[in-house]
């Protein structure tokens, strides 16, 4: 009886499980997830800074899984409410029932939006890409009306960026710059676009080396951008952030980027989770009550060989989709698995424009053209390979159509 390998969840590191499952030709493999695209989720600020379009951010999944030259391979639109480990199923919302042998957990986190705070819903997370296209034609229109009423008086655009970790780094930067060049282009005297970044710990990007915060620091204050440390969003009331020290800001946007939490699927309540919720697994990359579960990416809390937990990024969804992919081949074969030895190659925040900080393999660290060209080379070298499979999937469709 053919294995039947189901994935949960669309991003990096579901793509990659799914890249090495596709090699053995005998299994059915299903991927689920609730969009219909793979979302290039670092590059959403290119989007919004129109760097980019829709088309560059996202890749259409059905296409995609056409292009794995396999026969078995389905993607279905689904979205999972329940899972059923004793029976192997998968519940959803739309009724269909979906069994497993194996079972590939990478749902991935969501941006996390503590209760405590009044009004939080009001809030943006810009992870998701309606958001992220809300944003980007409100942030237009703000631009537009101040064009407009240029003579008649100059109104303050206040956006407060709440987290100062590496999204709210990267966009904060990304914004003031777009801005900026917007009204240089245009020769307009109201460029008053206010932008804060507030973050709860005494410094920006935490747990980054001294070194990567110092020039992350200067860029962002050369883009004009107010830094606020030690300072928690207390409540949103009435268009004002309240903040811890007192101050409260009139905003026009507010962008909370504050943490993120693992998306949580009912039925897998047994299996040990962390604080943020991810599932914690051994170094084969499995859940510690279900040998066929495996849970990779931002979902699982992945440590490296010298027991340090490993932040969510492409590398580590990379090699934890790939190991994870190999284990399920191995252990269908009856083979010994493979350890998942992640490891970071470095890390690479875009600061607005062409400029770019990094840090390489943790041994030196760049700026400038010079880390923003790497960092487009990283995305372009992932982006290549799926396009590839969307062009070879693309033609697939079309002979089938004719049929």
């Amino acid at each position: 009886l053919m294995k039947k390998v189901v994935i949960i969840g669309d991003g990096y590191a579901g793509i990659y499980a799914l890249q090495e499952l596709s090699k053995n030709k005998n299994i059915h493999i299903t991927l689920i997830d609730r969009n219909t695209y793979h979302n290039l989720q670092p590059e959403v600020y290119d989007l919004i800074a129109n760097k980019s379009n829709l088309a560059d951010v996202t890749v259409d999944l059905t296409t995609l899984c056409l292009g794995f030259n396999h026969n078995y391979i389905e993607y279905k639109n689904l979205i999972v409410r329940n899972i059923d480990t004793k029976e192997q199923k998968i519940f959803t919302e739309e009724k269909e029932i979906v069994s497993y042998d194996y079972l590939v957990l990478a749902s991935g986190t969501r941006t996390f939006f503590p209760s405590q705070i009044s009004g939080l819903n009001n809030a943006h997370d810009i992870k998701k890409l309606q958001w992220a296209m809300f944003f980007k034609q409100n942030f237009e229109d703000q631009l537009f009306k101040k064009v407009k009423d240029e003579a008649k008086q100059c109104e303050d655009t206040h956006i407060v960026v709440v987290g100062a970790g590496l999204s709210g780094v990267e966009i904060a930067a990304e914004m003031a710059y777009n801005s900026r060049r917007f009204f240089q282009r245009g020769n307009f005297i109201c460029d008053n676009l206010k932008i804060s970044l507030v973050s709860s710990s005494g410094t920006i990007l935490p747990r980054l080396s001294q070194k990567l915060i110092n020039i992350s620091h200067k860029r962002l204050k050369s883009l004009g951008i107010k830094v606020l440390t030690n300072t928690k969003l207390t409540k949103l009331e009435d268009g004002y952030a309240y903040l811890s020290n007192g101050t409260k800001i009139l905003n026009s946007f507010l962008i909370f980027t504050g943490g993120v939490e693992a998306v949580k699927i009912s039925g897998l309540e047994e299996v040990i989770t962390n604080s943020r919720g991810q599932i914690i697994v051994n170094e084969y990359l499995q859940s510690d009550k279900f040998d066929n579960i495996f849970v990779i990416g931002d979902m699982a809390e992945i440590k490296d060989e010298r027991g340090n937990i490993m932040p969510p990024n492409v590398t580590i969804a990379r090699s934890s989709g790939t190991n994870a992919g190999r284990n399920i081949l191995r252990l269908i074969n009856n083979q010994e698995l493979i350890k998942c030895k992640p490891k970071l190659d470095g890390i690479l925040i875009a600061l607005g424009g062409e400029y770019a900080a990094g840090d390489i393999k943790g041994i030196f660290t760049i700026k400038g053209k010079i880390a923003y060209l790497i960092k487009q080379y990283v995305f372009h070298s992932y982006r290549k390979p799926l396009l590839k499979l969307i062009k070879k999937g693309y033609l697939r469709l079309k002979k089938l159509q004719k049929g």
